[in-house]
């Protein structure tokens, strides 16, 4: 089973994220979430994750970041960032690097500065959103967050959290 999540982090992360609800924890986990920040100091980008439920898993596998994991496995979140050389707007880079049909989207939003999508398979949600710097060939800066479906929340402030340093 492990084999096959990494799979399909690997094929299908860097484009599916999971929005979560703050107020609720994974089932089994404590109800102190303890909120912290991840920072990708290269890039500026910022996103709050709950210390309480993710610990550090290693380096992300899309751009410059981290991979977090639930303390029991079922949930991975990778926060990360990447240069945008061939200056692709949200709806290009979905158009270019999207590994499933969307017609298999749950859900998906599209604006001229981020994209968020997510789909459900196998008993897993997938959810991922990526920020696009104000500035042509500036940098995406993004999460993805794979949880199963019986844990399915909607923990906002991660989505809502998320930043890029501009300037």
């Amino acid at each position: 089973m492990r084999r096959t999540h990494e799979h399909v982090i690997a094929v299908m992360l860097p484009l599916l994220v999971l929005v979560l609800d703050a107020a609720a924890p994974i089932r089994g986990q404590t109800s102190d979430l303890a909120w912290r920040t991840f920072v990708v100091p290269q890039y500026g980008t910022s996103v709050d994750y709950p210390a309480g439920i993710f610990v550090q898993a290693g380096d992300a596998k899309k751009g410059v970041g981290q991979r977090f994991e639930s303390q029991d496995g079922r949930a991975v979140l990778a926060i990360y960032a990447r240069d945008n050389e061939d200056g692709e707007t949200p709806a290009s880079y979905l158009k270019n690097n999207l590994r499933t049909d969307r017609y298999a989207l749950d859900y998906e939003r599209i604006t001229r500065s981020f994209f968020a999508i997510s789909l459900e398979r196998d008993g897993l949600i997938y959810y991922s959103r990526c920020n696009f710097s104000g500035r042509r060939e500036g940098a995406i800066h993004c999460f993805d967050l794979i949880y199963p479906h019986e844990e399915k929340r909607s923990w906002a402030r991660i989505s809502l959290s998320l930043r890029p340093k501009e300037g």
